[in-house]
């Protein structure tokens, strides 16, 4: 019997949901409510999560969401096996086996490396998510890295990637990792939004000054990036755009269950904002060394440029 209520299986970030992840449940919740359906919500991140093993082991819902995908998910293997309708926010290594919507993360970092490379930057560093996150083999961790290091061979660039926990004490201590490790690093590209506000207090309080010591550029709330000081050079996560298609990919399921699963990659577009600009050149400085106490000079507000003209 129909139910006319859609599961989403949406594990916390950590002991709480973030703003990004809140965006997600209330645009799901949003796009289902505009088709009549209900939302059921559940944090189960493994099949063996009480919440999961009851919406799927009773039939509580129509059909299932899933977010914060694996590469090998046993979410996904188990809904597959009970033939249980579902797609994906995210995905699989095995991705054509049902639907999803994503967002193309390797091409997001890819392009924020490239977008410094071409402002004279040579030494960029990667803040990802948490080291847990990634050895359990979540796609966008993985994905994200990928962009990054092929982007940063592909241009001879000489680039250190860290993991880092989603918050910002965790932020304010990878930048100070990133500077130990190597103190000529003039810029970071980060997917790590929870970690944003750590990053910057750690430059601040380094003497670094954004953009004219050391340019950040990564994924961000629109809404947050442009509020911060300076504005926050970022490719906003299309929330609103990933949920209602979901729920579009949902109902085309439910409404056609033998159809080919259909597979939706987005393109993110970066923001050009005040976060990022050309490499400081110093004077004296050789090789690149960065005096951490700061030195005073003209700060260049770069201002709101406005949006890649195309897609990465």
């Amino acid at each position: 019997m129909a139910k006319h209520t859609l599961g989403l299986v949406y594990p916390r970030a950590g002991r709480n949901y973030t703003a990004m992840q809140l965006d997600f449940i209330g645009g799901v919740a949003e796009a289902a409510a505009r088709h009549d359906y209900d939302l059921l919500l559940s944090p189960g991140d493994t099949a063996d999560v009480p919440s999961f093993r009851r919406m799927i082991g009773e039939r509580r819902v129509d059909g299932v969401i899933l977010m914060e995908i694996r590469l090998a998910d046993d979410r996904v293997a188990r809904l597959a096996e009970d033939a249980f309708p579902f797609v994906t926010i995210g995905r699989t290594h095995q991705a054509d086996e049902s639907g999803w919507v994503d967002l193309d993360f390797a091409a997001l970092a890819a392009g924020c490396v490239q977008h410094l490379a071409d402002l004279g930057h040579r030494r960029i560093a990667f803040v990802n998510r948490s080291e847990q996150l990634f050895r359990i083999g979540y796609g966008f961790a993985h994905r994200g890295l990928e962009g990054f290091t092929s982007s940063i061979a592909e241009s001879g660039l000489t680039g250190q990637a860290y993991h880092c926990d989603d918050d910002a004490s965790a932020g304010e201590a990878c930048l100070e990792q990133i500077l130990r490790d190597d103190p000529a690093t003039t810029a970071v590209v980060t997917t790590n939004e929870a970690a944003l506000g750590g990053l910057l207090l750690g430059l601040t309080r380094t003497g670094r000054a954004v953009p004219r010591d050391f340019s950040v550029v990564g994924v961000a709330a629109g809404r947050w990036a442009e509020r911060v000081s300076p504005p926050f050079t970022a490719a906003d996560i299309p929330a609103e755009e990933m949920t209602r298609v979901a729920v579009d990919l949902m109902l085309e399921r439910l409404a056609s269950p033998d159809a080919q699963p259909r597979h939706v990659l987005l393109k993110p577009l970066i923001s050009l904002r005040a976060s990022t600009g050309p490499r400081r050149q110093l004077s004296g400085a050789g090789s690149g060394e960065f005096d951490l106490l700061g030195n005073p000079g003209d700060h260049q507000d770069l201002g709101n440029l406005g949006e890649f003209g195309e897609d990465f």
